[in-house]
């Protein structure tokens, strides 16, 4: 059965990119946020095995849905998706609990190198 993973990006072409890199390796995505309050929704309704989490998103910023998801289940793994210079900000989504991070433009072998570092051989 196929990893789930949740997307949670505000640009419709950044979620595109991800799910089309994630579909063509085996992974399935189980669903996709435009904020972060929906991610933490969606994160409850299909209790994804990852999410991969943009830092600036309207309604509810990455960090901050990281804290809300990770306030309901501890073993949550997300990945955090940020732009550059932007350091400050995934270290505080580190500190969140957020596992890992990959740097827009994303590049396909970086995004499924933390991916499987993640959730181990697909």
């Amino acid at each position: 059965m196929p990893k789930k993973i949740l997307i949670s990006d505000d640009a419709m072409f950044m979620r595109t990119m991800l799910r089309k890199i994630l579909e063509t390796n085996g992974y399935e995505v189980c669903g996709e946020a435009t904020n972060g309050q929906e991610a933490v929704d969606k994160y409850i309704e299909h209790s994804p095995d990852l999410v991969l989490m943009d830092i600036t998103m309207p309604v509810l910023d990455g960090i901050s849905a990281v804290k809300a998801i990770k306030a309901k289940d501890p073993n949550c793994k997300i990945i955090m998706c940020t732009a550059m210079g932007q350091k400050e900000m995934v270290f505080e989504a580190i500190r969140s609990g957020a596992k890992d991070f990959i740097v827009k433009p994303f590049q396909a072998p970086r995004v499924l190198q933390s991916v499987e570092k993640i959730l181990g051989a697909a």
